[in-house]
This record gives C-alpha cells, structure tokens and sequence, in this order.
C-alpha cells in the first residue's frame, strides 16, 4: 500500500524544443566549463570513468554522450518508505508529494510566541506534528540541535524522526560516522541490512556547491551514502544574479549541471544507486542583494527544473513553500501558495521546504505547519483537478432536477460532496457573528490551537521495546526521553 498520489504536470513554462535547448546548454557547460569535485576519491572514479579529467585544477569535463550513458543507468522511479506502508512515496512520472524542509535554527516557540534556538526536543515535537497532519507527506528533519556536539547530531536526529513519525524521514548528515550509525539503527528497525534496502525508511541529503563545485566534505559524505546503497539528494543551491547568471534560464542552465553531476556521480560508483535529481534555485533582491527563498521566480525555474526531470526520467526533488516573512502572516501566506501552487502544478515529485519555514528558511514555527498542511490540502487539490466523465458531467440529474429545482437532497450530492471539495480546518468559513462568538481567532491563533492540540493527543506508531533496547545498546548516544 503506498499514499495516494495525483499527477501534475499541467502547467509547462517551457515549449520542448525550449528544453531541448536548455539541455544543450548545459551538455556545453559539462564540456567547456566542467565541474571542480574537491574530493581525490571523487575525481578518480570520475577519470576512471571515461571523463576528461584536470588533475591539477581538480576538475572533470564530459561529452554529451557520456552525461547521458550514464544518467541512464538512474532508476527513473524511487520509492520512499515510510514505517507504515500507506506514507510510500513512488517519486517519478509527474507524482506529487510536499513536506518539510530545513535545517532551521530558530524557532517560534508555541507557548510565548518568541523565537529561540532550535533543541532536539523540536525535532521530536515537529515530527510528532507532522505525523498527524495529512497533507504533509514526508519528513525531511527540519532543525538543528543546536544542544549536541555535531558528532551526536546525526544519530540523534534520525531517531528523534523515525521515532515520532510513521512518515518517510530525509535529512542533512554531517560525519561519515554519523552514516554508518544512522544506517545501522535503520538495519536495527527494518530486521536487517537487506530489509533496510527493500524498504528504505529513510533517505540522506548531502549538497553540491554552487557554482558548479563539489566540494571535500560535502562529497566524501556523499561517497559514504552512495556506497551503502542509501537513498539519495545531492541539492545545488544557486543563487540567480550571485552564484549563477541573473538570468533564470541561465541559472536552471547552470543547476541542471550541478544536480545531474550528482547522479552521475552515484551511477558511477554504485549504478542504480537511488539518487534524486535535487534543486534548490533561489534569487537574491537586486535592490539589497539579499537571499530570497519566497519569490515567485524560485517556483518558475522548480517548475522547469520539473521539466527537465521529466526529460531524463529522473525523480525529482524540488523546491517550494517558504518565505521572508518573520512570522505566519499574509505574506507568508501567499509567498508560500505561489511557489507550492506552481511546482506542484509542473509534477514536481518530492518538494521538500512546503512546511512549517519561515523567515527564507532560518526558522520554523509550530503553528506554520499546521498552515502549510492546509495550503498543500488546496495545492493538491488543484493537482487533482476537474474530473471530466458521464458521473461528474450529471446529465442524467439535471434531467431530474430540471429548472427552477435544486440539487442539495440528490444523491449524486451525497455522494460526491466530500470528495468534490477541499474542507479546510484553519479558514474560517462561518459567518461574523458565529465567528465573534468562536472568540474571533484569526488564523495563526486558530493555528497555534491545532497545533497545541495534535501535540497533547497525537501518539505516533511507537518502535517496539526491543527495537528500543537494541538501539540503545549499540548506541548509547542516543537520547531517547
């Protein structure tokens, strides 16, 4: 059983032969340009390969026929698990799922409002938050545990996510041993080490620099995931105007060859490695210079970034959902639907950031993924669309009705009035005076109530004792309270 997906994929900012000569584009830059991978173990597997390689400024060059032997040897499906088999993802096609996204360290406290530094009690409470709300499909561990020296985080994290959701869990990594522990606590709950492979409950993140750079740490991490087997995103994070040209074509130009650089890598090394291609396009604000990860820019090139997966049938993850405001307003509001609505629209697979962040990723609020979880319900409502056959056209029942009658007590209303709709549970729908009279909540108190709720009465599926135990005997780093 896997979580019921819709297909996007209607909307299309570029004409194929538009994508065809972005792809150019980018096969030139592989060729003219290359990409520096700072990583000696990296760069070998690379010459060995059959790519050009610089030893000495540390660089690989590569033909358009070689980029493309490769990227073939990618599954164009990747099926992320959760512990419970009805939060699969099946990522490819133009399948649709949004979650979180981070790593924040900041955020709002529920009770006083104030922002603080992140703990690893909100890694358990925001995955306990997620777990229940519906229309956030995945974890992808949102905050740092600013508490624990980064040789804990890994593990920690992890098992602070897999504890408190039932949901598929991504995150960052940060040592190699931090891996190989996370990867046997994984074996540890799935029974063993091929279990873990057939049902991956969880996937890792590690980045490519741009422009156009695979750095030391960063890929040495990503060899170790690479190597084991591991689900994978190796997200580039341009910077339109700053780390790629002004330009959005430009930048996805540029992206696209840091995001396939990843699957390449993983190809070559492990073939058939379940490797995601992986973007985050941003812009800056021309007038400050500042980073924005809200613009609406940002959700046109995930969008073609959506197209362009489609063209090398890759999975994708993509990007979405957040904003500069400081707070869940009205700014983040229509920020966060604009880029959601569009990549979602375009079939981006696994958009990753579409909760719970605020302030261009530096903080997440409780009450914001209780927001968020309703605008993917809207978002994904409109990736649905209009059903279009002789049941929903109801010829038959306007027969019936005829003019001048109404439809309310038909049962083809019955029927279909609670699969038609979207039923929000944040919005306020009632009218002034039953509103006033609910205490006139506007929606981030409404928000902050839910969210209190869900984290007074929610129980995720628990990991058995023995699984508990097991755990806390090979690791006893890990903080289980």
């Amino acid at each position: 059983m896997t979580l019921r997906s819709f297909s996007g994929g209607a909307y299309k900012p570029a004409l194929p032969q538009e994508i065809e000569r972005i792809h150019k584009a980018s096969m030139a830059i592989f060729e003219e340009v290359g990409v520096e991978v700072h990583d000696p173990l990296a760069l070998k597997f690379f010459h060995e390969a059959g790519a050009e390689v610089d030893f000495q400024k540390k660089r690989f060059f590569a033909s358009e026929n070689w980029v493309m032997t490769h990227i073939k040897k990618a599954p164009s499906q990747v099926i992320l698990c959760g512990r419970d088999e009805k939060h699969d993802l099946v990522l490819g096609g133009t399948n649709v799922y949004l979650g979180t996204g981070g790593t924040a360290l900041n955020i709002l406290d529920l009770e006083t409002g104030e922002r603080r530094p992140t703990q690893l009690k909100d890694v358990c409470q925001t995955a306990k938050l997620v777990d229940a709300l519906e229309n956030i499909h995945f974890f992808v561990l949102p905050v740092y545990p600013g508490e624990l020296p980064q040789e804990q985080v890994d593990v920690n994290r992890f098992f602070a996510g897999l504890s408190n959701t039932s949901k598929h869990v991504m995150g960052g990594v940060y040592t190699k041993e931090g891996i190989r522990k996370v990867i046997r606590m994984g074996e540890i709950i799935m029974g063993s080490r091929e279990a873990l492979r057939k049902r991956p409950i969880f996937s890792m993140i590690t980045c490519i620099m741009s422009p156009l750079k695979m750095d030391a740490k960063y890929t040495e991490l990503m060899l170790e995931v690479i190597e084991a087997g591991i689900p994978l995103a190796t997200p580039a994070a341009p910077i339109a105007g700053m780390t790629s040209p002004v330009t959005l074509a430009g930048t996805v130009a540029q992206l696209n060859v840091e995001a396939l650089s990843g699957v390449l890598l993983a190809q070559i090394v492990n073939p058939g490695t379940p490797v995601l291609f992986s973007i985050v396009p941003t812009t800056a604000d021309m007038r400050t210079m500042a980073f924005l990860f809200g613009a609406v820019e940002n959700g046109m090139m995930n969008a073609l970034g959506a197209q362009l997966a489609h063209f090398y049938q890759l999975p994708i993850y993509a990007t979405a959902g957040v904003t500069e405001s400081k707070i869940p307003d009205v700014q983040s509001g229509y920020e966060k639907m604009s880029t959601s609505m569009l990549v979602a629209l375009a079939g981006a697979n696994y958009i990753h950031d579409a909760a719970g962040l605020i302030e261009s990723g530096m903080t997440v609020a409780y009450e914001q993924y209780v927001i968020d979880n309703e605008i993917n319900g809207m978002v994904m409502r409109a990736v649905r669309g209009i059903e279009i056959n002789n049941e929903s056209m109801a010829v038959d029942v306007v027969k019936a009705v005829g003019t001048g009658g109404n439809f309310l007590a038909e049962e083809h209303t019955i029927n279909h009035m609670r699969s038609e709709f979207f039923m929000p549970q944040v919005a306020d729908r009632s009218n002034r005076i039953n509103w006033e009279a609910d205490g006139a909540l506007d929606g981030r108190e409404k928000a902050r109530k839910i969210a209190k709720k869900i984290l007074k009465t929610h129980k995720a599926m628990p990991l058995k004792n023995d699984i508990i135990e097991k755990i806390k005997n090979e690791m006893p780093e890990v903080i289980m309270d």
